[in-house]
């Protein structure tokens, strides 16, 4: 299916590597220009150099920190007008909320949250005006099953999920959808990390911790980055322009519920 992106633009945040690299990846695939936004120079510009040879597409490599608003003008200062935008950014530490103070808060708030709207805001006029628009936030499958550890992640995130919810429905009819994408577990670094942590912390084997977690999701594996990228391509697509406002969950059917 050709999904009538080419000679769009993107700005894809946290791009990097692991679920930002993916869907950097498949947009690239489908003839999109790219502005890539990363924190750590030498991934980033690996990565750019990676899409530019196996696509052909134009991509800038943008160096900030997306969370602040010098980041996210650096981004813009690029492309202003990019006509699809995925936001992401790293989760909150996790812990028991009783250590959490302020200023912990905010800062889960400003990036898991504040920042995504900033960027929206920035740019969604733009493609209202030009009759297409396509927003995906890169949130987490903790919005729809909690995890108590990540209550700073569950509270920011949830936080953008409704704000989304209202802003969807007022845009739809210019062709400017947002959606949000809920990832569970990936083949990503983050996972690997996390894994070797909890590995470490309890003096079990992270092959074990792996394989266990493997086989407690109903699929039986992890999601491959890949198929995270090709869902947020899709989401883009000119054949989606009647989805929005959805929070569509990749996690292997881990999530019990019906609806």
């Amino acid at each position: 299916m050709k999904l009538g992106l080419e000679g769009r633009h993107a700005l894809v945040c946290a791009s990097s590597r692991g679920l930002g690299r993916a869907c950097a990846l498949s947009l690239a695939g489908e003839g999109v220009s790219l502005t890539l936004v990363a924190r750590g120079r030498e991934a980033l510009e690996a990565t750019a150099q990676d899409i530019r040879r196996a696509t052909g597409v134009e991509v800038h490599a943008v160096v900030a920190d997306i969370t602040t608003p010098e980041g996210r003008e650096a981004a813009l200062a690029v492309h202003p007008a990019p006509d699809i935008l995925v936001t992401n950014a790293g989760g909150p530490k996790p812990g028991d909320f009783r250590d959490w103070d302020r200023e912990a808060w905010i800062e889960a708030l400003d990036a898991n949250m504040l920042a995504p709207i900033a960027l929206i805001r920035a740019t969604v006029d733009g493609m209202i005006e030009r009759r297409f628009g396509r927003i995906i936030n890169v949130t987490s499958a903790a919005v729809r099953s909690p995890i108590d550890i990540l209550g700073l992640s569950n509270g920011a995130r949830s936080g953008l999920t409704g704000f989304v919810a209202g802003l969807a429905r007022k845009t739809v009819a210019h062709n400017v959808t947002i959606n949000n994408l809920l990832p569970g577990p990936f083949e990503t670094d983050r996972l690997r990390e996390t894994a070797r942590q909890w590995a470490q912390d309890h003096g079990v084997p992270e092959d074990e911790v792996l394989a266990r977690r493997r086989a407690a999701n109903p699929a039986g594996r992890f999601g491959e980055p890949h198929e995270f990228g090709d869902a947020c391509a899709y989401l883009c697509s000119a054949q989606a322009g009647f989805i929005t406002g959805q929070n569509l969950l990749l996690d292997g059917g881990s999530y019990p519920g019906t609806f």
